[in-house]
């Protein structure tokens, strides 16, 4: 969205293959256009068919540039750029796993974009370490500072959210971590602090709020049960899906991003700087690069329950003065390396270069 964005703005053509969903209309509003088509099918036919469909596409169309950023669209668009001789890139956007036989096989067509785009140095290191002949060039994933911006938060934004969420009467500070409820997110180590931290605390002054997925899921009714059998359901509660989330942001005291895999990038930790919060996540990843430990938030070992009860605890003995001051330093770093606006500018940058205008 925020490239097709930047290539419409540009006076470029944006033209997204995709079987479509419920972005499509934010598309059009951008003023790029769908084209329908299962590119994320993974057989090999399935593959070559939609090679055959990008190809036409891509000389009906006088398409410059194709650009994937995932496996299975990656090898059908790299088919169609061959056959019609316009530059390929690729944005290498996860830690893709090889440990199943011929997965390392499937993940090399991310390494074949000219170049490779990686969303954080971590990733970049990790591309040339698996394929040293890659071309690789690091740009950052971004926070649209505009909309992540505390001063555009309008009150009643907030006050929809917090009447949901039934903080309207709670005076307590929202300890929140956004995220799609997985186990890998580290929710369930979220809930351990909770009890750690109430036992600490001696008192429950403070709310866990996990924001994001659904709770009546199979992993969220099992999250809810941890909440139970550790005894936190007055002070830890799963919120659901939030449409508005520099509004949730906006409600919380501290953000935690707790994953317990390394993330790419962790737009979750920038969103927040963005929105002058305190961070805290795990040590690793994308984290170590957006996250300033003391200055903008603090990091810790993945999955230790128990230091996150401890940084939890440091960030809500901040004084307002304190967290003012983090918050503001956390705003002006992402405003200075991690903005959407510098993404899509060295997107932009990468065009011109593979098609030969710069």
């Amino acid at each position: 969205m925020e490239i097709a964005q930047a290539i419409v703005k540009a006076g470029g053509v944006a033209l997204v293959a995709s079987r479509g969903g419920r972005m499509e209309n934010a598309l059009a509003r951008a003023g790029g256009r769908l084209i329908r088509m299962e590119v994320g099918r993974k057989a090999p036919w399935a593959i070559r068919a939609n090679a055959k469909a990008l190809a036409e596409v891509i000389r009906a169309e006088g398409v410059e540039v194709v650009h994937a950023r995932s496996r299975a669209p990656a090898w059908a668009g790299w088919y169609a750029a061959k056959a019609t001789g316009v530059p390929f890139v690729t944005t290498w956007h996860g830690v893709y796993k090889e440990n199943f036989p011929g997965k390392w096989f499937y993940n090399r067509i991310m390494g074949r974009g000219r170049p490779v785009i990686a969303v954080s140095e971590f990733i970049a290191a990790m591309i040339r370490a698996r394929l040293p002949e890659a071309e690789v060039v690091t740009i950052p994933r971004g926070a649209d500072i505009a909309a992540f911006d505390p001063a555009a938060i309008s009150g009643a934004r907030t006050a929809e959210l917090a009447e949901r969420w039934g903080l309207v009467e709670d005076p307590r500070p929202v300890v929140m971590l956004p995220g799609r409820l997985t186990r890998w997110k580290g929710q369930a180590h979220f809930i351990d602090a909770a009890a750690l931290l109430r036992e600490r605390r001696g008192a429950e002054d403070f709310l866990f709020l996990m924001v994001g997925g659904e709770p009546d899921s199979a992993y969220g009714r099992e999250l809810a049960a941890r909440i139970r059998e550790r005894g936190v359901e007055g002070c830890c509660a799963l919120a659901g899906h939030c449409d508005d989330m520099a509004a949730g942001l906006k409600l919380a005291s501290v953000v935690v991003s707790a994953s317990l895999e390394p993330e790419a990038f962790g737009r979750v930790a920038v969103e927040a700087q963005a929105m002058g919060r305190p961070v805290i996540a795990t040590d690793h990843g994308g984290a170590r690069e957006t996250v300033e430990d003391g200055r903008t938030g603090w990091r810790y070992p993945p999955g230790e329950a128990t230091a996150l009860a401890e940084a939890v605890q440091k960030a809500l003995e901040l004084d307002e003065s304190a967290r003012e001051h983090m918050g503001m330093a956390g705003r002006a770093r992402v405003m200075q390396r991690f903005s959407t606006e510098g993404m899509q500018r060295a997107t932009l940058a990468v065009y011109d270069r593979a098609t030969g205008r710069s």
